[in-house]
């Protein structure tokens, strides 16, 4: 190396020191995430799964892994699940919730395929006090609901997410699910590394993540989630997973993750070339949620700092990563070069050998967490190393796309307007029946607000979309004064139901 920056130092140092703060906050990731511990299991929980859970599972299309999913699910046992789908695919979904356990399975419909219609229509008719979202081909391990419950006796944590694994489709992993995997093994490090360094993280990942209900059923939550929109008039339908978390962090809840083998599931991905537009979703869901958090909403910046810095990282990790090889091609045509004429003196075959090495050799110790326990998928490492280039360049595209909101992968999904309206419809229907059959009730009382009141409450604008939010504070808790879920505490033999406020 010192060889080579003789020919032009001043070019080639600033160079070396991107690389060397970059690999330096790969070992700082590295010991925070060995640093990490997940949170152990209460010997007196507080939250029981029978008693306290309901997962709700957004889906139109679930066959037959679905049955072992759903299996998956009930020997945790919790209270009930939800499927939720659209109408038209009540019967077969139906059938598939009989063949697993029609008692403890229901499966309610919207009017069109709208995951976050889905989701809040499943929010609406929950009665437990945690909520769990669950991907319908997530499969978890027999202690994955114990794990994310014990999270919940801090009473301060809102969200619980967990560590994931690839589970192939077929007999064998394809290129695009190892590579899927290898994603998986970094995200694993990254989520682990924040949580331990500030307590926060990125993304609540909706493949499965808990939720205190008290949150979400509030109002403006629930206006705020289906009507949430892209620079005013795009409205998102994917994405859910982040606004939840942004919504955690607005309104001064923490999060946590379980990273460890109690607590990861299974989930498949794309076998085939599909998995790329898969990651443009994501991509495009990122760089949105992230410049709002950043820029819109700000309270990541004093919340959970370093999460900020890993945000602000990865708006300028795809010029980064595009600087190396656009420098090799400069090496290359300065090597033509007689020396004498400015040229460089290493030969072209010298410089691509050296790159080449190079990036085998930091890639591979990247994914080394992976290769631990999957040796035979070294061969798929310079598959991954073009991969990050393609995926460099898809995310510069995908900033200039933003406005493109369709899901990409699923066919189904309609306009989020057309379901949002259609959503809306129904429930002025159903608002206007009850009021009707309220009116010829001769034995009629009045009604109370479904919100409880909270005097600390304030209706600041939310920059992001058409519903005021409250002001962002410390959760605090009273006592419940009316029915639904609330954040609870039991002491002894005696149970205290409370519910939030926030503190200004």
């Amino acid at each position: 190396m010192l060889y080579l920056t003789s020919d032009d130092f001043p070019v080639f140092v600033p160079f070396g020191v991107i690389g060397f703060y970059r690999y330096l906050w790969f070992l700082i990731r590295i010991a925070a995430a060995f640093s990490y511990r997940p949170v152990p299991l209460p010997e007196n929980p507080t939250y029981i799964a029978s008693e306290d859970v309901t997962i709700i599972v957004p889906t139109i299309d679930a066959g037959e892994e679905f049955k072992e999913a759903a299996h998956s699910w009930l020997v945790g046992k919790p209270k009930e699940i939800l499927i939720i789908t659209e109408e038209k695919m009540l019967g077969p979904l139906q059938e598939l919730a009989n063949a697993v356990d029609p008692e403890r399975i229901r499966v309610l419909t919207v009017p069109f395929a709208n995951k976050r219609l889905q989701m809040s229509h499943g929010i609406k008719n929950t009665t437990t006090d945690i909520i769990v979202f669950a991907d319908d081909d997530a499969i978890w391990p027999p202690t994955m609901l114990p794990c994310m419950l014990a999270c919940f006796e801090d009473q301060k944590i809102g969200g619980v997410g967990t560590s994931q694994r690839v589970q192939p489709v077929g007999s064998r992993m394809t290129v695009w699910e190892v590579l899927a995997a290898f994603r998986l093994t970094i995200r694993n490090i990254e989520i682990a590394s924040s949580t331990h360094i500030d307590g926060g993280l990125p993304c609540l990942s909706g493949r499965t993540a808990s939720y205190r209900t008290v949150i979400l059923k509030d109002p403006e939550f629930l206006h705020g989630f289906t009507h949430d929109y892209w620079l005013g008039k795009y409205q998102l339908n994917s994405g859910d997973d982040k606004f939840l978390t942004r919504w955690m962090v607005s309104h001064g809840w923490s999060t946590y993750v379980q990273v460890c083998k109690e607590a990861e599931l299974l989930s498949t991905m794309k076998p085939n070339w599909r998995f790329l537009k898969q990651v443009l979703r994501w991509t495009r869901n990122t760089w949105r949620s992230d410049l709002r958090s950043l820029f819109m909403e700000r309270h990541i910046w004093t919340s959970h700092p370093y999460v900020a810095y890993t945000m602000v990282d990865k708006l300028f990790n795809p010029l980064t990563l595009l600087v190396g090889p656009c420098l090799v091609s400069y090496l290359l045509y300065k090597s033509t070069i007689p020396k004498e004429q400015g040229g460089y003196h290493l030969p072209w075959w010298n410089i691509i050998i050296s790159y080449m090495v190079w990036l085998t050799a930091t890639r591979t110790a990247k994914l080394l967490p992976h290769l631990w326990h999957r040796p035979q998928d070294v061969i798929y490492v310079p598959a991954f190393i073009m991969f990050g280039y393609y995926f460099a360049i898809m995310k510069i595209y995908a900033l200039f796309t933003l406005h493109e909101t369709g899901w990409g992968t699923r066919s189904g999904i309609g306009d989020a307007g057309a379901a949002t309206a259609a959503m809306e419809a129904d429930t002025q229907r159903q608002n206007e029946k009850a009021q009707a059959n309220n009116n010829n009730n001769p034995y009629r009382h009045q009604e109370y607000p479904s919100e409880p009141y909270s005097p600390f409450r304030d209706q600041s604008p939310s920059p992001f979309s058409d519903t005021p939010t409250p002001t962002t504070g410390t959760p605090v808790y009273a006592a419940r004064t009316q029915g639904g879920p609330g954040v609870r505490r039991r002491a002894g033999d005696e149970e205290v139901e409370m519910q939030v406020g926030y503190a200004r």
